[in-house]
C-alpha cells in the first residue's frame, strides 16, 4: 500500500535526488592536502591539468571557471550579445541570468516535445535582428545542433550552448563541447562530473579562449591594466582536484546512468501515461536527470500529485523546469515580445525527475519504478487523499 494511503514508506530513511559520486575520497583528500601545503590555491597546475584533460577528450580549447553561470556570462560578453538573445524558457534560470548580466535582452522560444530542447522550427524569423542565440542540452540530451547551427550561420549570429548537463553527452558520436561558438559545462554537485562548484568553457576558437582566460581574472592580462570589465571567475586548485578525480570515471558513470534509465523505463513500460525524456537514436545523454513526462489523464494523477505521493514514500523528486523562466517573477517585464510557448508550458506542468546517481544500485531504481506503478494502480484513492496539487 502506498505510504500516502497509510502504508509503510518504500524508503524509510529517504531516497535523495542526488548523491555525488567520488569513488576514492581518501585519494582526493590526500591531493587536497598537498595543495594546501603548497600554498598555491589558484592559478596553479591542477586547473591546467583539468583543462588539458577535458580539452584532449573534446578536441577543443577548455577554460576552467568558477561556475557554469560565470562561464556563460563571460562568453556572452565576449561575443557582444548585448541585444536580443533568442533562447529556450524550458531551462534553468541561470541561462537567462547570464544574458541579462552580459547586457542582453531575453527572447524566449519554444522547445521540441520529445527532446525538450530548443525547437529549430519557426526560429528563423525570431533570429532576424537578434544578437545571439543560446540553447540548452537539457538533462544531457543533445540539441539538434546541425539545424540550430545552420540557423545561426544564416542569421550571422553566435550560437552559445548551455551544456551544464552535458559533459559526456554526444551528438552522433561527436562529443558535446564542439558545437557553436562555445559550450559551457557545470561541475556543481548535481552533475555527472563534480568539482563542488565550477564550470568549463569549451571552444574551438583559440582567440575566444584567450579572451575568456583574461575575463575570468577581471580582464587582467597580468599587468593590472584591465582590458575590459571581467569577473573573478577563477576555479580554485581545490575544486580542480575534485573535478579531475570525478572526470576520470566519466565514461563509466555515463554508462551506468544510461543502463539505470533503461532499467527504469523497462520497469514502467506497462504503466500508461509515462514517458522518459530521451535523446534521439545515435545520440548519447549523460542523463544528468532521469525525467518522466506524466500524462495526467492516462496515468490517473498529475505530476505534482505524483511528487507528493512519492514524497510520502521517502522519494525525493524535482520538477525540472517548473515554472519555466518566462513565468518566473524575475522575468516579469523582461520579455519585450511575449508569444505563446505551448510545448514549454505543457512540459513544465508535467515533468518529474526521480532520483538518479552514478553509484545507484539497479534494485533502487526498480523500487522507485515499482512504487510509481503501485501509485498508478491506486490513483483514484491517492487523488482523493491529496486533492489538487501544484
Amino acid at each position: 500500500m502506498p505510504a500516502v494511503l497509510g502504508g509503510v514508506p518504500t524508503f524509510h530513511d529517504g531516497l535523495p535526488l542526488v548523491r555525488p559520486t567520488i569513488e576514492d575520497p581518501a585519494a582526493v583528500t590526500a591531493d587536497l592536502g598537498r595543495i594546501l601545503e603548497s600554498g598555491l590555491l589558484t592559478n596553479g597546475a591542477t586547473v591546467r591539468r583539468l583543462e588539458e584533460a577535458v580539452g584532449e577528450r573534446l578536441g577543443t580549447e577548455v577554460v576552467a571557471v568558477s561556475s557554469c553561470t560565470a562561464g556563460l556570462m563571460l562568453v556572452l560578453q565576449a561575443v557582444g550579445a548585448t541585444g536580443r538573445v533568442v533562447m529556450p524558457s524550458f531551462t534553468f534560470s541561470a541561462s537567462a541570468h547570464a544574458v541579462v548580466w552580459a547586457g542582453g535582452t531575453v527572447d524566449f522560444a519554444d522547445v521540441e516535445p520529445e527532446r525538450a530542447t530548443l525547437d529549430p522550427n519557426g526560429l528563423a524569423e525570431l533570429l532576424d535582428g537578434a544578437s545571439a542565440m543560446t540553447a540548452t542540452h537539457i538533462y544531457g540530451t543533445p540539441c539538434d545542433v546541425e539545424a540550430l547551427g545552420k540557423l545561426a550561420d544564416d542569421a550571422g549570429i553566435p550560437l552559445v550552448y548551455d551544456a551544464a548537463h552535458a559533459l559526456g553527452s554526444a551528438r552522433d558520436r561527436v562529443p558535446i563541447g564542439r558545437f557553436g561558438i562555445a559550450e559551457v559545462f557545470s561541475l556543481s554537485p548535481t552533475k555527472v562530473v563534480v568539482a563542488g562548484e565550477g564550470g568549463l568553457i569549451s571552444t574551438t576558437d583559440a582567440d575566444l579562449a584567450k579572451t575568456l582566460r583574461m575575463g575570468r581574472d577581471y580582464g587582467n592580462p597580468g599587468d593590472y591594466d584591465t582590458r575590459f570589465c571581467g569577473l573573478n571567475a577563477r576555479m580554485s586548485e581545490l575544486h580542480a582536484t575534485v573535478a579531475l578525480a570525478s572526470f576520470a570515471k566519466l565514461d563509466e558513470h555515463v554508462a551506468v546512468r544510461g543502463a539505470l534509465v533503461d532499467r527504469f523505463e523497462g520497469a514502467i513500460e506497462s504503466v500508461p501515461g509515462l514517458r522518459v525524456v530521451r535523446p534521439v537514436d545515435g545520440d548519447t545523454s549523460t542523463f544528468k536527470d532521469l525525467t518522466v513526462v506524466v500524462d495526467e489523464d492516462a496515468f490517473g494523477m498529475s505530476a505534482p500529485q505524483l511528487q507528493q505521493a512519492l514524497k510520502a514514500d521517502g522519494v525525493d523528486t524535482r520538477r525540472y523546469y517548473h515554472p519555466p523562466i518566462h513565468r518566473q517573477q524575475a522575468y516579469e517585464g523582461r520579455w519585450p515580445t511575449p508569444r505563446p510557448l505551448p510545448v514549454t508550458d505543457d512540459l513544465a506542468a508535467s515533468v518529474l525527475s526521480p532520483p538518479l546517481w552514478s553509484h545507484m544500485e539497479e534494485g533502487t531504481v526498480v523500487r522507485v519504478a515499482d512504487t510509481i506503478a503501485t501509485l498508478h494502480g491506486r490513483a483514484d484513492e491517492v487523488v482523493a487523499v491529496l486533492g489538487s496539487a501544484e
